[in-house]
């Protein structure tokens, strides 16, 4: 099978950990630890793909700098291959992230970086060929979603905290035969994903850490219970039950099987640290999965 296409962030990472998010007021803070890793949305779906045995392309846009060069090396696994396009001004994605013990975050873009050049000819063949598109919210995702769906090939989309009206994620909700999409910003997560459907969507899918996930197809409604585990990291959580849901997908098992492997990858990704599950074996997660009763809404 041709590898899967993902398409999106990969960055380098400084996460520091406090006690509470700090106020909006001048004051001095301690913070209980400092980790610097991978990041990025799609290096997350990437890395945990790999883990479960899925063949995956990862274009992104990294620079010539020192960042890029340890994105570069986190990224060096099996299964994996990446198209690194090159940044504007050389500067590779980095962001710093305030995560505090309740589980609250702050995320501060310290480099965004732009895209240089054209499309590359062989990233639009792999697009073509692809068994599926992942294409997450980045400006060189936007011209992907034409070329996907002009080829036939399925797109997901993971939409982040999408509040339904914000211009942003609008052509990737759009464009999307798979979307996921977090609780977060949602007033009404049913109508949401209601809306999805009708308008073409196979599956929309809606997050909600430890309350568990809300799915909606055709044929009506899925709740999914969280797997209870110890929270170590929850960075990457979403990416991890987008990944673990393809893969199942491409396994070719039923949507239920799907959300409830999907929810055994996300809980063994937050139950360690780093971004996704990158270190997971199927073994684990199949086994996992046994123990999540998905049932019909």
């Amino acid at each position: 099978m041709p590898a899967v296409v993902v398409n999106g962030p990969a960055s380098w990472n400084t996460l520091v950990r406090l006690d509470a998010l700090p106020e909006p007021r001048p004051q001095t803070l301690a913070a209980r630890s400092v980790e610097h890793g991978l990041g990025g949305t799609s290096a997350g779906k990437a890395v945990t793909l790999a883990a479960l045995g899925v063949d995956v392309l990862l274009s992104t846009v990294l620079g010539d700098d020192d960042p890029g060069t340890l994105v570069r090396a986190a990224l060096e696994r099996p299964r994996l291959r990446v198209l690194a396009r090159p940044a504007a001004r050389g500067r590779t994605e980095q962001h710093l992230n305030l995560v505090a013990d309740d589980g609250d975050r702050m995320s501060i873009y310290l480099e965004l970086p732009e895209v240089q050049g054209p499309t590359p000819p062989d990233l639009l063949t792999a697009l073509r060929e692809a068994p599926v598109a992942v294409l997450d919210l980045a400006e060189h995702s936007r011209p992907l979603l034409e070329t996907a769906r002009a080829s036939g090939v399925p797109v997901w989309c993971d939409v982040h905290d999408d509040d339904g009206a914000a211009p942003y994620p609008r052509a990737f909700a759009e464009a999307a035969d798979v979307l996921l999409v977090s609780a977060a910003r949602l007033d009404d997560p049913t109508a949401y994903l209601d809306a999805r459907v009708v308008a073409g969507a196979r599956l929309a899918v809606c997050t909600a850490g430890s309350a568990g996930t809300l799915a909606r197809d055709a044929e009506g409604w899925w709740e999914v219970p969280a797997v209870p585990v110890e929270v170590v990291d929850a960075e990457g959580a979403g990416d991890a039950f987008l990944a673990g849901l393809l893969a199942a997908h491409l396994d070719g098992l039923p949507t239920p099987d799907g959300l409830a492997f999907a929810s055994a990858v996300a809980g063994l990704a937050v139950a360690q640290p780093g971004l996704g599950a990158g270190s997971l074996t199927r073994a684990e997660a199949t086994a996992l999965a046994a123990s999540v009763r998905v049932r019909r809404h």
